[in-house]
């Protein structure tokens, strides 16, 4: 419900600030020449743009903040230009021309506003820190389907904002970091996932362990995993590199469905229980069990915590190196609209291992 309110608010952002503009620079100062000294009324349809206009412009903000298929670069790209452009335009035609009657145009002060803001969270987005909201289950129990997380940009190499060229090398990907990508067969949508594989690697994956270069990773049974949406599940430790995390994993050979489950609170489609069949300890052919895969030069594979409900490049592949959008690495707030109790405040702070 907030969702769809959301998105019908902000599809009315563009007519009502195109409204709004074209009445502030050219019709509300002949309003008020003609009026003067006496103040000039306002079309009513006018003055409900002006009300409406940072109603729907936060709408359209909130809608960028959760939204998988934007470039929120490219956004900024325009915002500034646009601002730079009214602002630049109004004082290089407008301004001494203007008389006294003839306030200054309202956008005009939005644009000299907005312009230096955006170039400095379009510089810091680019090349310093940006905000990542995690859509999925798929990187459970490391990260939670509605936690907020920032990504260090540098930490791979800075990289021009909407080309995505990189400029300047500064460090390389390393084993088992959490990276946010590009997805391969959709440029246009941000995936997280744990990197796994490096060039050159052979991975093997059996029964939701891994297996690099012949040796298996460091895998220790911790745990039933219940969380109230996830029941039966089985929790361990891992170690790839540097980072030692928890994976949820089920021993089942098909895929894990979905199920009611009155102990969850979040949104139909959000529970599912573990139901392994009885092997006497003996591995499981699994649906995301691979053999080998070898991973090319300038590329990387990359495969979800979350074992058996992640889409990840077990499935569709390898990631380039010129996908990588950088390295996650805390989490800085957490709500997921699809369960009721409100934000995890506990959450909020906790470095991504």
């Amino acid at each position: 419900m907030f969702t769809s309110i959301i998105l019908a608010l902000s599809w009315l952002a563009i007519p009502v600030a195109l409204i709004a503009i074209i009445d502030d620079w050219f019709l509300r100062p002949r309003r008020q020449i003609a009026a003067s000294p006496a103040a000039a009324p306002t079309p009513a349809l006018v003055s409900f743009c002006y009300v409406a206009l940072p109603v729907v412009v936060i709408a359209a903000v909130l809608r960028l903040l959760i939204a998988d298929h934007l470039d929120f670069s490219l956004v900024l790209v325009v915002i500034a230009a646009l601002s730079g452009i009214i602002w630049g335009l109004d004082v290089l035609f407008f301004q001494r021309t203007r008389t006294a009657a003839a306030a200054e145009p309202g956008t005009v002060d939005y644009a000299r506003s907005f312009f230096p803001v955006a170039v400095i969270v379009l510089i810091l987005r680019s090349f310093i820190f940006e905000p990542f909201r995690i859509p999925s289950d798929s990187m459970m129990p490391t990260l939670l389907d509605g936690d907020f997380i920032v990504v260090n940009k540098f930490a791979y190499g800075l990289r021009l904002p909407v080309l995505d060229t990189k400029f300047l090398n500064i460090g390389e990907p390393q084993r088992g970091d959490v990276v946010v990508f590009r997805y391969p067969p959709d440029p246009s949508i941000n995936y997280i996932k744990r990197l796994v594989g490096l060039p050159g690697d052979h991975v093997t994956v059996r029964s939701d362990r891994l297996y690099i270069n012949d040796v298996p990773v460091p895998f220790t049974p911790v745990s039933r995993y219940n969380d109230g949406c996830y029941q039966n599940f089985q929790l361990a430790d891992e170690q790839l590199g540097q980072h030692r995390h928890e994976v949820l994993y089920c021993r089942t050979s098909g895929d894990i469905v979905s199920e009611p489950l009155q102990s969850c609170n979040r949104g139909p489609g959000h529970s599912y229980v573990c139901d392994e069949p009885s092997t006497d300890g003996a591995p499981v052919p699994e649906r995301g069990d691979r053999d080998d895969m070898i991973v090319p030069a300038g590329s990387y594979l990359m495969i979800g915590d979350n074992r058996d409900n992640s889409a990840d490049g077990r499935f569709w592949g390898y990631v380039p190196e010129a996908n990588l959008v950088g390295k996650a690495t805390r989490i800085w707030f957490n709500w997921d609209l699809q369960r009721t109790g409100g934000p995890k405040w506990g959450r909020i702070g906790m470095r991504i291992e």
